[in-house]
């Protein structure tokens, strides 16, 4: 599976779920929040924009949003609620592709990072970061935390969520750093089930922390979400926040 294929134009029109699941605004209102107090009057830039669940209400807020995204299908569906002149595009890859210009800060949310199924792609997509930003600028990126400690011996993989109409599982392979996400989408009637998958790259935190020292960034700050909660051992995912030097 690569990501073209992954995100396609059946995945782009039902990406969207306007105020719930990521879309909430509970989940997406910190998160915008947070963006446009760390780019502080200056332009941002999105790798992987997608349908601009987070650039658009960030261009509302008057921060100006660039953004960079590999499929085109998901592009499609940004232009239904911003033109080229409101958030111009770039299609490429986010590790590769250069956008006009010079930031105060580069945004990567919702795992996206992970995507990047090699170390390699990873540290690269830090340095395209680093070449878009002026001197003090922020790189930001919102990651889970890898849950191999519940991942008993033997057993490849984990049920993360269970709902009615809905159970979502990683199998993991622990040698390469690999997941594949499962998500499998039922009615109450019949025995069918829809199946949909996603290859990422797991990243440890401290991990993370060396790509970023590797492309000149120094860590500002750490949180478990975008409200800045502690992060903590126990926490699930974090929000981190890298500066080159001014």
């Amino acid at each position: 599976m690569d990501q073209e294929q992954i995100w396609d134009a059946d995945t782009a029109r039902r990406y969207d779920t306007p105020g719930t699941g990521m879309f909430a605004p509970e989940v997406l209102g910190p998160a915008v929040d947070r963006l446009a107090a760390l780019a502080d009057g200056g332009a941002a830039l999105e790798f992987a924009i997608g349908t601009g669940r987070v650039a658009v209400p960030l261009a509302a807020r008057g921060v100006p949003v660039t953004g960079i995204e590999l499929s085109r299908p998901m592009i499609e569906q940004l232009r239904t609620k911003a033109d080229e002149t409101s958030i111009p595009v770039i299609v490429g890859d986010m590790a590769t592709a250069r956008a006009p210009g010079t930031y105060a800060l580069v945004y990567l949310v919702f795992n996206t990072i992970s995507n990047l199924l090699t170390q390699e792609e990873q540290v690269a997509c830090f340095r395209n970061a680093a070449r878009h930003l002026a001197p003090g600028g922020r790189f930001v990126i919102e990651l889970w935390v890898p849950e191999l400690r519940r991942l008993p011996p033997g057993t490849p993989a984990t049920v993360w969520r269970s709902e009615p109409g809905y159970i979502g599982l990683d199998t993991y392979d622990v040698l390469r750093q690999h997941v594949v996400s499962h998500h499998f989408t039922f009615a109450e009637e019949g025995r069918e089930a829809r199946l949909e998958r996603s290859p990422h790259r797991y990243v440890w935190p401290a991990e993370l922390d060396l790509m970023a020292e590797l492309a000149g960034f120094e860590r500002e700050s750490r949180h478990a979400d975008w409200s800045g909660a502690e992060f903590t051992a126990e926490s699930r995912s974090h929000v981190s926040v890298y500066r080159l030097p001014a």
